[in-house]
């Protein structure tokens, strides 16, 4: 039952991340609506942004930052899925507006909010808001070095350090967290699950996958990275972009020149933020997010094939690693956008009078709006019908359980990435109790299903499966055919099984197959039906046999000894003119008690082309599918 990104220790589980986004996402779950989460963060990164890029310029510039980051195709589809990036980014605003609040009035209640909000950043995702942080506690400590001799220093100190102490303790929750999860204080969860993930160069590894992250390839990522925000992933890509470069020229103007007053009417002093060093704080937001991120090798992964940018994870969430150049992104690309419109306004102004300056700056607007919304919204289809894609085979895969209820059920699930709950099949998840009306649990081996039977016993058996191919990428091609079908436990002292299957159109031999525990026993069909042909097989307590009417056996031993939990498999191989296959497959779990034997039926049927075994692209679904003539499949059991 292990789910996905989980760590097993022994009888125990724990997450890969910490508990605090699943906390936020968890007030939605607590009053039956998951989603509200996601609106309650957009919305609160989108007012927090605006407060704090208010206090950086003005009110027009932070409403107007808000267009700008909700106008991201990153932001809106990153905040729309149950990551840690929004949530993580909603308490780094937080600590970024209380310490910039703090700092200006002297306010210990602000102080209070950004060292809860930073302590909180770091326990989400710790480099992260060590990343966020980094410039603002720079700041902090300048500020301790200027004031330090005057009659401001105790202010100062009890301002930073309200804001360092909260920030520590929740440092100190992080390590007591670790301490109690993965047993060491400086072991995190994530390098519990995968020690080679992480940061820093050289190997790095995780469930598999490995690659050697030298600094010429950290700097090829993320350069690549970047220019899929630049260019794809931002507001209005390139103009957004452009608008920011903009911006950060005027801050860069502004430092030359020495211009400090802003239309805020703040200054730099000794005791509190001037707007321009506010500006300078957002910028080096931007400078640490861009170069820490150099230092992790998740940068390389989400880009899958470094030269295609419709690969990997970036094609759909966009470069969420980078979320946190959303805020300064937005700010300066506000503040360069009405930079923009002023420099035009004055330059027509000095030809024209103010009023006919105005109405032409109105007109370009006007005429500006139909091309900024045919831009953002090529910006955002692809990544969106990408995604659709997506939510498509999702609703199709998971159409059995849509409006069925069911009753103390035990459901299998396949295994399409290896064993792992929720991995692709998210929403099929337990209750932390394990105690709800549904029960999933991985369709694993015979000996693990066994023991899940017996484990719940009193629970109804279900198996969901599917035709087709789960791939990373869906297949437009190849749509998921779902099955959910009801098992039984039947339990006798022997079980006689007659399989029916079709002949295949074209079809000169056939021949039969019984294995179990790597034997096997093969079987010649004398003479083919004209249309189904019917095998009979018995399993008993001791062994698994075929009934030999019409058949030529090829081995000398008559039956396959079981021993414990076996897999028992009936292969019937038609073979057509030229040499192509047609092997019908079934995979009936079986396991040998005192009294006879116990199997869990149906098997598992699958029509393999080519090959005597294949994969979930194989299974049987009768009405369904583009199988060669003749192909049909029936069994029976009568159990004594």
């Amino acid at each position: 039952m292990q789910p996905w990104f989980f760590v097993q220790d022994g009888a125990r589980l724990y997450a890969k991340y910490t508990p605090v986004a699943a906390g936020v996402f968890g007030l939605g779950v607590a009053v039956g609506v998951p989603r509200l989460s996601l609106a309650l963060v957009a919305a609160g990164n989108a007012a927090l942004l605006a407060l704090l890029v208010r206090e950086a310029f003005d009110e027009r510039t932070g409403l107007l930052s808000v267009a700008f980051l909700v106008g991201s195709p990153l932001f809106l589809l990153t905040s729309s899925v149950f990551l840690s990036y929004a949530p993580t980014t909603l308490f780094n605003l937080a600590f970024a507006l209380g310490y910039v609040r703090a700092q200006r009035s002297g306010s210990r209640a602000a102080a209070a909010l950004a060292g809860l909000a930073v302590g909180l950043a770091f326990f989400s995702r710790p480099y992260t808001a060590v990343l966020f942080a980094l410039p603002f506690v720079g700041h902090a400590l300048v500020s301790l070095w200027r004031s330090y001799g005057t009659d401001r220093w105790r202010a100062t100190v009890e301002r930073v350090g309200l804001v360092g102490a909260l920030g520590a303790a929740f440092v100190g929750v992080t390590l007591a967290y670790n301490a109690v999860v993965t047993g060491s204080a400086f072991v995190f969860p994530y390098q519990a699950f995968a020690p080679a993930d992480g940061l820093g160069f050289g190997r790095r590894q995780i469930l598999g996958y490995e690659r050697v992250y030298t600094p010429s390839l950290a700097l090829e990522a993320n350069a690549r990275v970047l220019w899929q925000f630049a260019t794809n992933w931002s507001t209005v890509p390139p103009l957004g972009v452009l608008a920011a470069l903009v911006g950060i020229a005027g801050l860069a103007r502004d430092a030359v020149t020495g211009r400090e007053q802003s239309a805020g009417g703040r200054t730099a002093n000794d005791a509190d933020l001037s707007d321009r060093t506010v500006r300078t704080l957002l910028a080096g937001v931007a400078l640490s997010v861009v170069v820490g991120n150099v230092y992790f090798w998740g940068n390389l992964n989400v880009l899958a094939a470094l030269e295609d940018p419709t690969d990997g994870l970036v094609s759909l969430l966009g470069p969420f690693y980078h979320f946190d150049l959303l805020v300064p992104f937005a700010a300066f690309a506000a503040a360069g956008a009405i930079s923009t419109v002023e420099g035009v306004r004055e330059v027509l102004r000095r030809r024209y009078s103010a009023s006919v300056a105005r109405r032409i700056v109105l007109v370009l607007l006007v005429v500006t709006v139909p091309i900024v919304g045919a831009v953002e919204a090529g910006a955002l289809g692809p990544p969106v019908e990408r995604n659709e894609a997506y939510t498509e085979r999702y609703e199709r895969a998971y159409a059995p359980f849509e409006d069925r209820t069911f009753a103390n059920a035990l459901v299998f699930v396949p295994t399409p990435y290896g064993d792992w709950l929720n991995h692709p099949f998210q929403s099929l998840r337990n209750e932390p109790s394990l105690a709800g009306e549904r029960m999933f649990v991985l369709d694993r081996d015979a000996a693990g299903d066994v023991a899940a039977l017996t484990a719940y016993p009193d629970r109804q058996p279900y198996r969901y499966t599917y035709r087709g191919e789960w791939s990373p990428t869906p297949a437009d091609d190849e749509p998921i055919v779902p099955v959910l079908e009801p098992l039984s436990v039947r339990e006798g002292d022997s079980h006689r099984i007659q399989t029916r299957v079709g002949r295949v159109v074209g079809a000169e031999t056939a021949s039969v197959r019984l294995a179990a525990d790597g034997r096997a026993i093969q079987y010649g069909v004398e003479r083919l039906p004209d249309e189904t042909l019917a095998v009979t097989w018995v399993v008993t307590g001791r062994n698994v046999s075929v009934v030999e009417d019409g058949l030529r056996r090829n081995d000398d031993a008559d039956s396959l000894t079981l021993d414990g939990p076996t897999e028992v498999v009936l292969s019937i191989t038609f073979t057509q003119f030229g040499g192509a296959t047609v092997t019908y497959r079934q995979e009936l779990t079986v396991e040998p008690t005192d009294d006879g034997a116990r199997i869990v039926w149906p098997p598992e049927t699958r029509v393999c082309r080519l090959t005597p075994d294949c994969g979930y692209e194989g299974t049987y679904v009768a009405g369904t599918g583009d199988y060669v003539g003749g192909v049909a499949v029936n069994a029976s059991v009568q159990t004594d």
